[in-house]
């Protein structure tokens, strides 16, 4: 049994601000001599190894369940993924390592979702807030990229297609939709004709993908066309980051895009596809 959890590839805060600071509360009335203090567990949580965390979460996730031994271990992901595996009694974890030397609580969030999924119990809202937001923030965000360009790579087929070259087809809409002025990225041809990923921008690698099932003289052009115009947009208006949230189609992209000509036509074709 086992699952993978990807998070959403990416956080924000324009200061070091991120968690709020508890009013600080009354000195405790002297103990008495032989008197033992009690200990505010809240505290302990920033003392606790990422194992112990984990294991923690899954003592409140399934309290009438005996913990099993966990493994937690620090890898270099080329995407910011973590994933948890339960194998022989046993629970593997895997976390990329950007997220090695993260705030305690950002380690409990992704306990709490990767125990969750693994269990497949509903992920309460506060935890997925803010492991979001954390890979949200600008630092990270800037890690995460130049982890992706320094550890990912793109397999692609070029852009030379049996049908159609998509250097031409980028240059000919360049030309006739946004003056000639944008910067070409790298174009290539994915290895297998997807109908459900129809086309991709990559900003890490500055790559435009197309799904080869329109590399094909029997779809019409205009769909290709128009697959490639949504992917020129994200050259034009970048994924917008707000707190936790992360816009890829923003209100100006989506109304730039309505403006393709035979916008409902295109859309129709691809749903043919």
């Amino acid at each position: 049994m086992g699952d993978r959890v990807h998070s959403p590839a990416p956080n924000l805060f324009d200061d070091d601000t991120f968690f709020e600071r508890p009013a600080p509360e009354p000195a405790p009335p002297a103990a008495e001599p032989g008197a033992i203090r009690p200990v505010n567990l809240a505290s302990s949580l920033f003392f606790e190894s990422p194992a112990e965390i984990f294991a923690r979460v899954h003592r409140e996730l399934r309290p009438r369940t005996a913990i099993p031994s966990i493994e937690v271990n620090y890898k270099p992901f080329a995407d910011p993924n973590s994933r948890v595996r339960l194998e022989n009694g046993a629970i593997s974890v895997q976390i990329t390592d950007l997220l090695e030397g993260a705030p305690a609580p950002v380690t409990e969030a992704l306990a709490h979702i990767l125990l969750s999924k693994l269990y497949r119990k509903d992920i309460a809202p506060h935890h997925q807030h803010r492991y979001r937001l954390y890979l949200n923030r600008r630092d990270m965000r800037g890690k995460i990229d130049s982890t992706r360009q320094a550890r990912g790579r793109k397999t692609h087929k070029g852009p030379q297609g049996a049908v159609h070259h998509l250097e031409a087809v980028f240059e000919d809409l360049n030309t006739r939709y946004f003056g000639g002025m944008m910067l070409r990225p790298q174009l290539g041809w994915s290895h297998v004709r997807s109908r459900t990923r129809l086309g991709h921008f990559d900003p890490s690698h500055n790559m435009i993908m197309i799904s080869r099932i329109f590399d094909d003289d029997r779809v019409p052009l205009l769909a290709l066309e128009y697959v490639m115009f949504h992917e020129m947009l994200h050259l034009r208006y970048p994924v917008d980051h707000s707190g936790a949230r992360r816009c890829v189609h923003t209100p100006e992209f989506k109304a730039h895009e309505r403006q393709f000509p035979q916008f409902k036509e295109a859309k129709a074709l691809l749903r043919k596809l």
